[in-house]
């Protein structure tokens, strides 16, 4: 396990994780009770690396291996999980901007709120969040 791991550029426990999520057919055993891994699992170990790189899921990646074990090349899904991903990066992008916004705002005016009596934090409580 620890030769694959390292031939792969992973550890030990992503190896099991990898193998518990079914990403990695099961590896055979030596005599002594080892597990023997192919070539083909050192690349198949390479690739799930690569797509995590890229941000995508365990899962995406396992429907991935799942089309290409049943002879269907997934690069048309690869394209769909991209956009979803860019996609999801950019509301990120937006949400943090707008969030931003809000926070300059509030503490641009939060020297005015310092000493609003009965509330918890006169800052917090006259911020304005952006709603876009």
């Amino acid at each position: 396990m620890g030769q694959a791991a390292e031939a792969a550029g992973l550890s030990r426990k992503a190896l099991r994780v990898y193998e518990a999520k079914a990403l990695l057919s099961p590896a055979g055993r030596s005599e002594a009770g080892y597990r023997l891994y192919t070539d083909d699992d050192i690349t198949v170990l390479r690739f799930i690396r690569q797509a995590k790189t890229l941000g995508l899921a365990l899962d995406e990646i396992g429907d991935i291996l799942a089309l290409r074990r049943g002879g269907t090349t997934p690069c048309r899904h690869v394209i769909g999980l991209l956009d979803e991903r860019i996609h999801g990066i950019d509301r990120t992008i937006s949400d943090l901007r707008q969030l931003r916004r809000t926070l300059t705002d509030t503490r641009a005016n939060a020297e005015e709120h310092l000493t609003d009596a009965g509330g918890v934090c006169g800052i917090i409580e006259h911020a304005t969040p952006d709603h876009g």
